[in-house]
């Protein structure tokens, strides 16, 4: 998810390699794309895999949403009203109480039931509000079924935008969403919830993973909600079609880490839960990785060259054992630098 790959699909093409694709086709079958971290035994395979054609886009996004979809929903108890899932897509968080379970995030489309089940099962609160991190589909599948569940949505002003327009993304089709997916209550900068006596600062964050990102800070539990600015463990995706770079990315940790305190437990969008610790660790690979494709790049190498020259050697076995191969995040930060 490279320089306006939404709007100028040759881009794709030009960026991705042909064995980049093939990985990408391989994490349709397993279930990794987009989801929880692959376990992999090696970042990066000497043979050549034969030549696989790539799926039609529709094919692509019905057999992804199903392979993320089928991940059980695992709950972790991060305070009194404050709970977080995990599995079918995006991290999850709900709060609950007297004014009604406020819900981060929503898994893809195949987990709405179980996640409905999960839901009713934390307190018999109704559902009275979704927080959209950004677009993505593992992160805003389900709005529809939210609003009908009662829910109004609150997201940045350029994820309605980006929800009401066509998206051609990692071999996968989407058209506009719906109306009744799209999120209700949008705002530019900041807007604060004072909801089941926690406030909830939401907080957008300049372009990065996408353009439509935001953080989600609990004030009182001291949690904070990063979205996929923040990939634990993994290699992140950037999506530059919708404005993602790789000097976002890492811009956009310096603010998720001057919102954090060395107590506060940090949500990324992928991934356990952390700490500013960890979050310390995933900004300086993302600036090590930049800065080494950088220098390489500016002597004049092409992709092809930089990607042999393996300049994430010595980080791929902490962070590329996810679904996104070295090779392929090597490809991400080069397109967008």
């Amino acid at each position: 998810m490279r320089k306006t790959l939404a709007t100028e699909p040759r881009l794709w093409t030009a960026v991705v390699t042909r064995r980049e694709w093939l990985h990408v086709v391989g994490a349709l079958g397993g279930g990794a794309l987009l989801g929880v971290a692959c376990s992999s035994s090696a970042p990066e395979e000497a043979a050549e895999p034969a030549e696989v054609a790539p799926p039609p886009a529709d094919d692509a996004l019905t057999a992804q949403r199903a392979a993320v979809g089928a991940a059980p929903i695992e709950t972790a108890q991060l305070g009194p009203d404050l709970t977080m899932l995990s599995g079918p897509g995006g991290n999850v968080l709900v709060l609950t109480g007297a004014d009604g379970k406020v819900v981060v995030d929503t898994f893809v489309l195949p987990a709405w039931a179980a996640l409905k089940r999960t839901l009713d099962g934390i307190g018999t609160a109704p559902i009275t509000a979704l927080i959209n991190t950004h677009w993505h589909f593992d992160h805003t599948d389900n709005n529809a079924s939210f609003r009908e569940a009662g829910a109004r949505i609150v997201a940045h002003a350029n994820t309605a935008t980006r929800m009401s327009e066509s998206h051609d993304l990692l071999g996968m089709h989407f058209e506009p969403a719906p109306e009744a997916a799209r999120p209700t209550e949008t705002f530019n900068a900041t807007r604060t919830l004072t909801v089941n006596g926690e406030t909830i600062e939401l907080a957008h964050i300049p372009p990065a993973h996408t353009d439509t990102d935001i953080s989600v800070y609990y004030a009182k539990a001291n949690v904070l909600h990063a979205g996929d600015v923040f990939f634990n463990g993994i290699y992140p995706f950037i999506d530059a079609g919708t404005g993602g770079t790789i000097d976002g990315m890492i811009a956009g940790a310096e603010r998720l880490l001057n919102l954090a305190g060395n107590a506060t437990r940090i949500v990324p969008g992928h991934g356990p839960l952390t700490d500013k610790a960890g979050l310390t660790r995933y900004r300086d690979m993302l600036a090590t990785s930049r800065d080494r494709v950088q220098k390489l790049k500016s002597a004049g190498g092409t992709l092809e060259e930089v990607q042999a020259a393996r300049p994430t050697a010595d980080l791929d076995e902490t962070w590329g054992m996810g679904f996104m191969m070295p090779n392929d995040f090597v490809a991400l930060v080069y397109g967008t630098l």
